[in-house]
């Protein structure tokens, strides 16, 4: 079963949306993030063989965009905890002085893959990937492959 949230606005929030009635002001419409492109990448990335589980994060807030699937805990609870993973990897690459992007990041548990995919084009900057794999199902290189081409056309 293939279960999408959503990042719900509050009501400070609904004051960015666009009055039809009116002319539309298309500077503030592209502001919002394009829900129908997050949930067709967590559909497609819920389709990688073995995943159980998918979120786009926003790593400054550690807020899930979208997420979807059943990987047996709380998503939103783990893409908050996992942007606290980037964020200190970020700060040491900069004390460090390395100039390059993250690709990815793989933690290994028992019985799980968690990759974690950051997202470094112009239209996803402060975004990352989180895809929760079942170890005895997912082929972990395939798995890094199709999340690389994947998260290259995600955008907000």
């Amino acid at each position: 079963m293939l279960e999408i949230l959503h990042l719900d606005l509050d009501d400070d929030d609904a004051s960015r949306f666009v009055d039809f009635t009116e002319t539309p002001d298309y500077s503030i419409e592209q502001e919002l993030p394009d829900m129908s492109t997050l949930d067709e990448a967590i559909k497609q990335l819920l389709a990688i063989e073995g995943s159980t589980g998918a979120a786009v994060v926003d790593y400054s807030s550690g807020m899930a965009l979208a997420q979807g699937g059943s990987p047996g805990f709380d998503l939103g609870v783990a893409a908050a905890g996992n942007s606290n993973v980037v964020s200190a990897k970020l700060r040491t690459m900069a004390d460090l002085s390395l100039d390059s992007d993250i690709e990815d990041i793989l933690i290994t548990l028992g019985t799980q893959y968690h990759l974690i995919n950051v997202l470094n084009s112009s239209g996803s900057k402060g975004l990352f990937v989180y895809l929760v794999l079942d170890r005895t199902y997912a082929n972990l290189a395939l798995a890094r492959h199709k999340l690389k081409n994947l998260a290259k056309d995600i955008t907000i």
